[in-house]
């Protein structure tokens, strides 16, 4: 009799017991174009991109592990401990582009960049690869190397990619602030939509299931 009692007992807290919501983290991992250089936190992109997935997906979350003057390499030292502190279901990579405008080799950036998306790998972390261009007066051959570096890597490693994060007005000056490098405050809504492009394509198949509209 008593256990029948317990059964029931257990049975009942299951069922009344409140729901605890799961939250999803998304990490951004990159230098100063994501950590709101020269601007307001409030007013970059990784903070727009959080507000509109608490809109359409409350159960998603973002962390910004960006760190202003990050480098491939810097990043390489430093994704297995933000990855265990975070834990994150998806890791936006947003690195290189220091290292082009140091003139780095493009093997050294390419390994480094390889090396951070294995380690989200093996932590069943989804990756998408932010693509960055540089100035036209670093030369065609280096220039073009360099751009080619983040398709290449999106291909071998069957990773989501942005095939540019400045797309729509990285050749316009009024949308950089005076160092000609940073973007300013109006082009962060540009970021954010190209970002949100690509990142939505990226959440679970049930999650979107219950957002048709969008």
């Amino acid at each position: 009799m008593k256990k029948k009692f317990l059964i029931i007992l257990i049975v009942v807290f299951t069922i009344c017991a409140p729901a605890v919501a799961s939250t999803n983290t998304i990490m951004v991992f990159g230098d100063s174009l994501s950590s709101s250089y020269g601007i307001s936190t409030e007013a970059g992109w990784v903070t727009l991109l959080e507000q509109r997935l608490q809109s359409k997906y409350a159960d998603y979350r973002i962390i910004n592990a960006s760190i202003s003057g990050e480098t491939a390499l810097g990043g390489r030292n430093r994704i297995r401990q933000a990855l265990e502190t975070h834990r994150p279901e998806i890791v936006i990579v947003e690195l290189g582009g220091n290292d082009g405008l140091r003139g780095a080799s493009i093997k050294s950036i390419y390994e480094n960049l390889a090396a951070i998306i294995g380690e989200c790998q093996q932590n069943n972390a989804l990756v998408l690869l932010a693509g960055m261009q540089l100035p036209p007066n670093y030369g065609r051959t280096y220039t073009q190397k360099f751009q080619a570096i983040f398709p290449q890597l999106a291909e071998n490693y069957q990773i989501k990619l942005i095939p540019f994060l400045l797309a729509g007005f990285g050749d316009k000056h009024e949308f950089f602030q005076a160092d000609g490098i940073h973007p300013t405050e109006v082009a962060q809504k540009k970021i954010a939509e190209n970002v949100w492009e690509v990142l939505q394509t990226m959440f679970k198949t049930e999650q979107i299931a219950t957002n048709p509209d969008i």
